[in-house]
C-alpha cells in the first residue's frame, strides 16, 4: 500500500489552536449517520453492558532544553521511551552535528549521548540516575505536539482526567475530553470502564517516510493490560456488550493483548503491532478518537478499522470545520469484523 493513499488536505486553520473549555464541549462526529453531537452526550450513543477502554498514561515533562558542556551550543531533546534505570530513547534537535559522548546540562541534569542519532533519534544516559523522574518533572517543560502553536493555562489541560502512570511522551488525546460529569453519565448509563497503559512513544511524533506503507518501522512501545482489564473486557463479551476503545493506543494495548477472537490475557510487555487494512480485529467493537494527520500510522490504523469510509468521513468533518488533532474534536464509529 502507497502511504500516499492515506493523505489528504487538511486545512491549516482546522488544526486546533487551543483547547476548548470545558474539555467536554468538543464535537462528537457519529460516523453512522454522520450527525455530530457534543462530547458531554456521548453516553447516549453507548449501550448498557458495552465496557468502555481507557488508557491511564500521564505525559511526561519530556521536553529537555540545554547546552552542549564543549561548545555550549542549544540542544533539546525529547524523551519518548525509557529503555532501563539510566538509558533513554530521544529524539535531539539539532542533531546534525551531534556525535556519541555529547554531554548536554540541563539544569542539575545531565545527558550523554550514547549512539550517533540517526533520523534525529539517539540514546542517551542520564544523570542522576537516582530519582531521575523527580529531576525530569522539575528540568523540563510538557512536550506540546510541534503543529500546536497556542497556549495553554495550565499543563493539565495536556493531561486526561484518568492519567496516573507517568511514561509518555504526548497525551493518548481521544481520552482529553473526558470530564467527571461525562463519566458519571456513562456510570448511570450501566457502562462498565476499564484501565490499560500504553506508554506513546516516538511513531506520534512522525509522519511516515517511506514510499510503501510496509516499509515503514514502526516503533515499540510499551503496553500493560492488567487482569482487572482483562476480566472487565471478558465480562462485557459474555453480557453482549461491545469494547469500546478510547484512542487508537486503546486499539493497539487491547489488540496487542487478544489470544483470539474475544479472548485476551494479562499483558505487560513492549508492542509493534502495526495495524494496516487487512487486520481482522480480536478484542475492540468501536473506537473514540480524534481527527488524526495525514500519512501517519494512527491514520492507516483508522483506515483498517473502518474501511475506506475514512475518506468521507474526513471530507464530512473538513466540511463542518470540526477541529483537528490534539485538542480537536472527535468521532465514534463502529469496528467493521469483516
Amino acid at each position: 500500500m502507497l502511504v500516499s493513499e492515506f493523505d489528504y488536505d487538511l486545512p491549516a486553520e482546522l488544526i486546533a489552536q487551543s483547547a476548548i473549555e470545558p474539555r467536554d464541549e468538543a464535537r462528537l462526529l457519529l460516523v453512522d449517520g454522520l450527525a455530530d453531537i457534543a462530547f458531554r452526550d456521548v453516553a447516549s450513543v453507548l449501550r448498557p453492558g458495552d465496557c468502555l477502554v481507557v488508557n491511564t498514561t500521564r505525559v511526561r515533562r519530556a521536553r529537555l532544553t540545554g547546552r552542549r558542556a564543549d561548545t555550549g551550543g542549544g540542544v533539546e531533546l525529547l524523551l519518548t521511551a525509557r529503555l532501563d534505570a539510566e538509558r533513554w530513547e530521544a529524539l535531539a534537535r539539532p542533531a546534525r552535528r551531534l556525535r556519541r559522548g555529547v554531554t548536554i546540562d540541563v539544569g542539575s541534569l545531565t545527558a550523554t549521548l550514547l549512539e550517533d542519532p540517526v533520523d534525529g533519534v539517539t540514546v542517551v544516559a542520564l544523570a542522576p540516575s537516582e530519582g531521575i523522574e523527580d529531576v525530569i518533572e522539575r528540568e523540563g517543560s510538557m512536550p506540546l505536539p510541534p503543529y500546536f502553536h497556542g497556549r495553554l493555562a495550565d499543563d493539565e489541560r495536556y493531561q486526561s482526567i484518568f492519567s496516573r502512570t507517568v511514561a509518555s511522551a504526548a497525551a493518548p488525546t481521544a481520552s482529553l475530553h473526558f470530564t467527571p460529569r461525562v463519566v458519571d453519565s456513562l456510570v448511570r448509563r450501566g457502562v462498565d470502564i476499564a484501565e490499560v497503559e500504553l506508554h506513546v512513544g516516538l511513531d506520534t511524533f512522525r509522519p511516515m517516510g517511506s514510499d510503501t506503507v510496509e516499509d515503514h518501522a514502526i516503533h515499540s512501545e510499551h503496553v500493560v493490560v492488567p487482569a482487572e482489564a482483562v476480566r472487565r473486557v471478558e465480562s462485557a463479551r459474555r453480557r453482549g456488550g461491545r469494547v469500546v476503545a478510547v484512542g487508537t493506543t486503546v486499539v493497539r494495548a487491547l489488540e496487542s493483548a487478544a489470544t483470539g477472537p474475544g479472548s485476551l490475557h494479562p499483558y505487560d510487555a513492549p508492542t509493534d503491532l502495526f495495524i494496516v487494512p487487512g487486520y481482522r480485529p480480536r478484542i475492540v467493537d468501536a473506537v473514540i478518537t480524534n481527527f488524526h494527520a495525514p500519512r501517519t500510522t494512527l491514520l492507516v490504523l483508522i483506515a483498517a478499522l473502518m474501511g475506506d469510509q475514512w475518506r468521507d468521513v474526513y471530507e464530512t468533518a473538513i466540511e463542518r470545520g470540526m477541529r483537528f488533532l490534539s485538542f480537536g474534536d472527535a468521532m465514534f464509529f463502529e469496528v467493521e469484523h469483516g
